[in-house]
């Protein structure tokens, strides 16, 4: 087990991944600022840690990936400015933390998956959701403004006109919904959930990292303004990538036919 500094949030690395799971289900997963630095010591671990192909965040329990940010929470963290200044500061440094990891991350969700909890999930590279879950964006109800990285995910997923539509409403939006609008990536029966996105790990755990990484960052940069892609990064990393020892293992591989075997460089 990883040592997250809290019992809220579990982290562990099994079989390639490493697993965190928001555990507070009788809260619906909501979330602390002592969670949001937890989160930020699981994700250092994941970097650091060359056995990590991959990693997923979930929610205990099937009630709630998370509900989002612990409201009960508001009157100590978030009282004033200045508070607000410094909960802002900590869990945008977690979602960062989450963003710059150069391995694939999966939300794996089941249940309620709104306001700040929606913000993490947006932070995966892929999101699987059980049927019966619920999406949504609440922060016009609580008269608070959603923050800019936030709206660039979720306008880069749905589009400016869907995301004004989830802002301007605070509607809840179903699995279906949300799978037809590109919020999330596929929608499973809950018992299949688990199964489908181990499955996915495991297929990714066969792949070259620094292909994966390649790819990631390759991406991440073309979604951005054009003035600000690093043309620089992307050739670095496709440099890397043919000058690498996977890249001699996934030719040999290829002429042998055989399963190659990478070692992330």
């Amino acid at each position: 087990m990883v040592d997250t500094g809290t019992d809220k949030i579990l982290a562990e690395i099994r079989d390639a991944t490493g697993w965190l799971t928001i555990n507070q289900p009788e809260r619906r997963n909501a979330i602390s600022l002592e969670m949001w630095e937890g989160i930020a010591r699981s994700f250092r671990v994941f970097a650091d840690s060359p056995e990590v192909r991959s990693v997923v965040m979930t929610g205990a329990g099937d009630k709630a990936f998370t509900a989002g940010a612990d409201i009960s929470q508001f009157d100590k963290n978030r009282a004033d400015a200045d508070a607000a200044d410094r909960y802002a500061r900590i869990s945008r440094d977690a979602r960062q933390l989450i963003l710059d990891l150069r391995k694939p991350v999966i939300a794996m969700i089941q249940g309620f998956c709104m306001g700040g909890g929606l913000g993490i999930a947006m932070t995966a590279d892929i999101r699987i959701a059980a049927e019966g879950s619920t999406f949504g964006i609440p922060a016009a109800r609580l008269g608070i403004a959603y923050d800019t990285g936030n709206l660039l995910r979720l306008v880069g997923l749905v589009g400016p006109s869907k995301a004004k539509e989830i802002l301007f409403t605070a509607r809840r939006y179903s699995a279906g919904q949300a799978l037809a609008m590109g919020l999330i990536n596929d929608v499973v029966a809950p018992e299949a959930l688990e199964d489908t996105v181990r499955a996915m790990c495991a297929e990714i755990s066969q792949n070259a990292p620094l292909s994966m990484e390649a790819s990631k960052l390759t991406i991440d940069e073309l979604v951005k303004v054009p003035s600000d892609i690093d043309a620089a990064a992307i050739q670095e990393m496709v440099d890397r990538c043919f000058n690498s020892a996977d890249y001699k293992e996934g030719r040999a591989a290829f002429m042998e036919k055989r399963r190659p075997t990478f070692a992330g460089h």
